[in-house]
């Protein structure tokens, strides 16, 4: 006999750079629906509308597959350092993706005569910069974040944001307020939302999502970004609890008691749950091994692998010179000699530098003051090669766990789990 699914308790969204995503998620954390609607053409990744649209989407299929009458939360979360300019009725008059720098110098030199040289709100990335640059094209305009624009349309009653999400935007996470530095910059605090901490409860249910078969006494959490999203998604939410992103890139990301800024290394610290998420990226990653070695070679050189006997190789795997972590040096040099005759050597020597990397990554964290790594997992790509995660674990030598899930809409859906009794 097929068992009914347990009830939907908590939703997560997640607007990523690919479309929305939605899970539901029971008591227990089990997934019991999950709904994809993909944005159509590069025009719909920065338009609020069609972020509106195909929210709405995912969360109508979520209410075919299961009843959404019993759930008691839900959250959003968006791209980090994606904002927006909105007039005093939330219509949104400008949008900066998290991926376009500020365009003008002024800006961006204004933020750093002022702000501390370790904020990330600092350099031409930043959400501040993007936020300045919009008020100078409608000076009268507030600004919010990619996931507070939805929670707008979802029923709170006025901007809100949350903490991970205000980072970029100059938020002192110790003093837990928007600091008085932003406003010689030339940006009034009164422009900005009101900032809690990540899944905090902000409002109920507005009339808009109860066309979703919503209960009223819904509520709305306060959101985080796809980044620390995607980190609760994998089921790590204990100190020294780590979470390797082997990709393009070579992420890394760990649960630190302490919070950890290292600027001239990328890293800098969000506070969730009751950690502190730090990490840095670098530069290694699947892209090296796509561009030197092919993707129609690497089942074949995979068998081939042989991680009880290392090649001896030192490589550092990068396409180009330049590197940000754990070594900050723009003009760090590929290293990718002797390159033996035997392909399967050669890529094992890859692998070994990458792991090499992750390893000098996390004791770095720890360096820093993170704290010791004591478990590991893992998701990208990467994750399916077993004899690179067996070579990865006899270097770090901690527990390697299976991630629960890759999915951001997971991770937010379980923010609002571990904060429903707030």
């Amino acid at each position: 006999m097929i068992q009914p699914s347990p009830p939907a308790i908590a939703i997560g969204i997640d607007v990523g750079t690919s479309g929305a995503r939605a899970a539901a998620l029971s008591e227990t954390g089990e997934v019991v629906a999950f709904a994809a609607a993909p944005f159509e053409g590069a025009d719909e990744t920065r338009t609020p509308a069609a972020w509106w649209r195909r929210v709405s989407e995912c969360l109508r299929a979520l209410g075919e597959q299961v009843s959404l009458a019993t759930v008691e939360g839900l959250a959003v979360d968006g791209t980090s350092g994606t904002v927006l300019s909105i007039d005093a009725a939330g219509q949104p008059l400008g949008v900066m993706m998290y991926n376009e720098p500020c365009s003008d110098r002024s800006i961006v030199e204004r933020i750093a005569a002022v702000a501390p040289a370790e904020s990330p709100a600092c350099g031409a990335n930043s959400g501040l910069a993007r936020a300045l640059h919009l008020l100078s094209l409608t000076p009268d305009a507030c600004v919010v974040h990619q996931a507070d624009w939805i929670a707008l349309q979802l029923g709170v009653a006025g901007p809100v944001t949350d903490e991970n999400n205000a980072l970029k935007t100059g938020y002192d996470l110790t003093d837990e307020r928007w600091p008085d530095w932003i406003a010689e910059a030339g940006l009034s605090p009164d422009r900005l939302p009101i900032v809690v901490r990540a899944g905090t409860p902000v409002g109920r249910l507005g009339d808009t999502g109860r066309i979703f078969g919503l209960s009223p006494y819904c509520r709305i959490h306060a959101g985080t970004t796809d980044g620390c999203a995607s980190f609760l998604a994998t089921g790590a939410n204990r100190i020294g609890d780590g979470v390797t992103a082997l990709g393009s890139t070579l992420v890394l990301k760990l649960a630190s008691a302490h919070p950890v800024s290292a600027s001239k290394f990328g890293i800098y610290a969000h506070r969730i749950l009751d950690f502190w998420l730090v990490g840095g990226a670098s530069n290694t990653g699947g892209a090296v091994i796509r561009a030197l070695v092919g993707d129609d070679k690497l089942e074949e050189l995979t068998a081939r692998l042989d991680p009880d006997t290392p090649t001896g190789l030192d490589y550092y795997p990068l396409l180009k010179p330049g590197e940000r972590f754990p070594v900050n040096d723009p003009d760090y040099p590929p290293r990718l000699a002797p390159r033996p005759s035997d392909e399967a050597v050669f890529f094992q020597g890859l692998l070994e530098g990458m792991t090499a990397i992750e390893k000098r990554g996390y004791d770095l964290l720890e360096e820093l003051g993170s704290g010791k790594l004591r478990s590991v997992r893992t998701v990208g790509g990467g994750a399916r090669n077993a004899a690179w995660t067996c070579m990865r674990q006899e270097a770090l030598g901690v527990d390697f766990l299976p991630a629960r899930s890759v999915e951001a809409a997971v991770g937010t859906a379980s923010l609002v789990l571990a904060r429903r009794s707030i």
